[in-house]
């Protein structure tokens, strides 16, 4: 390590690192953009006598220096969105096991009704849906967009993957393939095909980034605009400085993640510092998702290039109490659902015309009801989806019904493959032909929820 100046010497311990910024992290960022800019300084020296190789290989080691600074820069490079890059998808997985048959509803199924004698939804309460099915009536925020074709739901839907184990369905889900040998997530491999855009292409609004995101492409985790920015504004240009300078005079494969991060929050910064107004008329409620919608809405009305978001809602695992029409978890969850996707779309305006919402879970719930007023884990389930280019206002998909005959093991039959569906989203709506490279090995229908 370069000599420093006499009366200086490099952090030994994690509270002699936190005299050098407000945080861990940032401190860590000026120490090391320090120590780059010592190496650089003695890196002219050293050249400044000539050429030998035992010079040269003392500047190799310099790349290790910078590699050791990437580690903590989370953003990768940007690129210029095409030109052609248009459109949003907006995922929202229900993380539990929603019970889709409290959601989309077969009211005129005798079977649902004697299965289910205490929180089956009466067909007259029912929001009508055609087919004999209804939406559950505390999506009355959301039965607008329905009428007028802007929404659809596909039921008897599943994975191939039947197990009832919260993690192993949702792993196989998100990562859109049954084999464990696909280790990225299907959203990521989506990106990739879709090309490069910008630093905000593909956001997960959350504390992590999901498992449908895993992979190679760029994705940046966002708990909140606001929250996307270095601690502490009074000392925030230090350590950007420090950013900007962590790879000065290095031709480094690494380069243009730091500058990726300055952007990324430069722009996010921007964003949050302005007053968002929502369309006029539109309240989002409260509440985390409702909260984290309004940031979807403000980038991709920011025009910054967002064409992939990824958002978790918990707490569908209804074991108990999940109620009846006049009340319980199911209602509460759906009316929270459906306030914030309908406040969302309603604000995203013309916007919503190149927008696709869908929502998914990992699997459904048993057809008959347990003793506590709830039901235990299932398979098939129903997806929603809003947005333009729908066949809108029906219920998509081959239906099984819930005779004794046509129940898998006491749950709905998975009559129809969730990655169907996507492929098809993502052929008519984002121009991703290869569905091969983003669900391999599966055998491909077209179930007609999308026009085109």
């Amino acid at each position: 390590m370069t000599d420093l100046p006499e009366g200086e010497r490099r952090p030994t311990s994690l509270e002699e690192l936190r005299r050098h910024g407000p945080n861990l992290c940032e401190a860590a960022i000026r120490v090391q953009a320090d120590q780059v800019q010592d190496e650089l300084a003695a890196e002219r020296e050293r050249w400044s006598k000539g050429f030998t190789r035992r010079r040269l290989v003392q500047g190799a080691g310099f790349v290790g220096v910078a590699a050791l600074g990437a580690q903590l820069v989370t953003s990768r490079v940007a690129f210029a969105a095409p030109e052609d890059a248009k459109g949003t998808l907006v995922v929202i997985f229900l993380r539990g096991g929603m019970d889709g048959l409290s959601v989309v509803a077969p009211g005129d199924d005798p079977n649902y009704r004697s299965m289910r004698p205490n929180i089956a939804i009466p067909m007259a309460a029912l929001l009508p849906a055609g087919r004999g099915f209804g939406l559950n009536p505390a999506m009355t925020a959301l039965y607008p967009f329905w009428q007028a074709g802007k929404m659809a739901a596909v039921h008897a839907v599943a994975s191939p993957d039947a197990s009832r184990s919260h993690f192993q369905a949702q792993d196989a889900l998100e990562r859109g393939a049954a084999s464990v040998a696909v280790r990225t997530g299907w959203l990521d491999r989506v990106l990739a095909q879709m090309g490069p855009g910008t630093t905000f292409r593909a956001v997960a609004q959350g504390n992590a980034l999901p498992r449908s995101l895993v992979g190679g492409e760029q994705a940046i985790v966002l708990n909140g605009i606001r929250d996307f920015r270095i601690d502490n504004d009074a000392m925030r240009s230090q350590t950007m400085e420090a950013l900007k300078t962590l790879y000065t005079g290095l031709d480094h494969s690494l380069a243009g993640t730091a500058a990726g991060t300055i952007q990324a929050i430069n722009t996010a910064q921007k964003i949050a510092s302005s007053q968002y107004r929502p369309l006029e008329g539109v309240q989002y409620p409260g509440g985390g998702l409702a909260d984290r919608l309004k940031d979807i809405a403000q980038l991709m009305k920011g025009g910054v290039g967002l064409r992939v978001a990824a958002l978790d809602v918990g707490g569908w695992d209804m074991h108990t109490n999940l109620g009846r029409v006049d009340g319980g978890d199911m209602r509460n969850s759906l009316t929270n659902l459906s306030e914030a996707i309908g406040a969302f779309a309603t604000d995203l305006g013309p916007l919503l015309d190149n927008t696709t919402i869908i929502t998914m879970s990992e699997f459904g719930r048993r057809v008959q009801e347990n003793g506590n007023v709830g039901v235990d884990h299932g398979h098939g389930n129903a997806m929603l989806l809003l947005g333009g280019g729908l066949n809108g206002g029906k219920v998509h998909g081959n239906w099984p019904g819930l005779a004794p005959g046509a129940l898998d093991q006491g749950d709905v039959a998975g009559a129809n493959d969730y990655r169907d569906i996507l492929a098809e989203m993502l052929k008519k709506r984002f121009n991703v032909q290869d569905s091969a490279a983003i669900f391999p090995n599966h055998q491909f229908k077209t179930l007609g929820v999308f026009k085109g």
